[in-house]
């Protein structure tokens, strides 16, 4: 059975509930984790999932702000997620679908300056990263699992605009590439949509709502991942191929989100 695994970070779903219906009519995904919905538990659209063919939801709400969930046309199974916020956000949700475990996390942006002891935001960025690189080190890598979501790093060199002027730019700064590498390190996690896209070839999922066209500008970052435990190497490379692609035409949408939906496909 082929399980399609969408992320998305929707920059709130009430806005985005007719592109996400227009998304799933079109790309058919069986599990779609959802970042950034700007609302709590009570005020998500369940109706409009329903109506997709997404009935089974996992939502951990937040009013106003953060907010994260999971949506699924299959059955889902509770499980804990790796971790929970420091601050007591709302930015982790996980699941079972298929026999696979699914977390899915926005991880904090961590503001404008790359310095943990003056910008509290980045030190909280940092301390996510490595208490959820822990938590990975303590799971058995055998295990079916997927991380995924807005994980707010865009790890290399051509997952940016700009390697050399982004260094200096919180998503792309040397500590946050450290502990993106730390993370993927922590049981050899694979990066599918990379590894269905394979250096040197530039890939972004998020592009700034400051350039009138994004595609001319083109000042992208990959911001957005899937990453499969080894685990599921079998299940996501099959005939030495990986099914996985950012949808940016979805960016082009009208009254988008900054960010462009993330797929991959599992043979489970």
């Amino acid at each position: 059975m082929r399980l399609r695994i969408a992320t998305w970070n929707v920059n709130s779903v009430r806005l985005r509930a007719e592109q996400a219906a227009r998304f799933v009519d079109e790309h058919a995904p069986d599990v779609l984790c959802m970042q950034e919905i700007k609302c709590q538990d009570g005020e998500f659209p369940r109706e409009a999932f329903e109506a997709m063919g997404l009935p089974h939801l996992k939502i951990a709400g937040q009013k106003g702000w953060h907010g994260v969930a999971i949506a699924s046309r299959l059955p889902i199974e509770d499980v804990p997620t790796l971790m929970n916020c420091r601050e007591g956000h709302a930015r982790c949700v996980a699941v079972k679908v298929a026999g696979v475990e699914i977390q899915n996390f926005y991880i904090p942006a961590g503001g404008d300056l790359p310095d943990r002891a003056a910008n509290p935001k980045f030190d909280h960025k940092l301390d996510f990263y490595e208490t959820l690189t822990a938590a990975l080190k303590k799971r058995d890598p055998k295990d079916p699992l997927i991380v995924t979501g807005d994980l707010n790093i865009a790890p290399g060199e051509n997952d940016v605009w700009s390697h050399r002027q982004m260094l200096k730019v919180v998503s792309h700064t040397p500590p946050e590439l450290e502990a993106f590498d730390a993370l993927i390190k922590s049981m050899d996690l694979l990066d599918l949509p990379r590894l269905a896209t394979p250096e040197p070839d530039k890939l972004f999922s998020w592009w700034s709502y400051r350039a009138a066209d994004f595609r001319k500008s083109n000042r992208g970052l990959r911001l957005d991942h899937i990453l499969a435990s080894p685990g599921l190497r079998d299940a996501a490379i099959v005939d030495g191929q990986v099914a996985s692609r950012v949808h940016d035409d979805v960016r082009e949408w009208e009254r988008p989100s900054d960010h462009a939906p993330v797929t991959a496909d599992l043979k489970v």
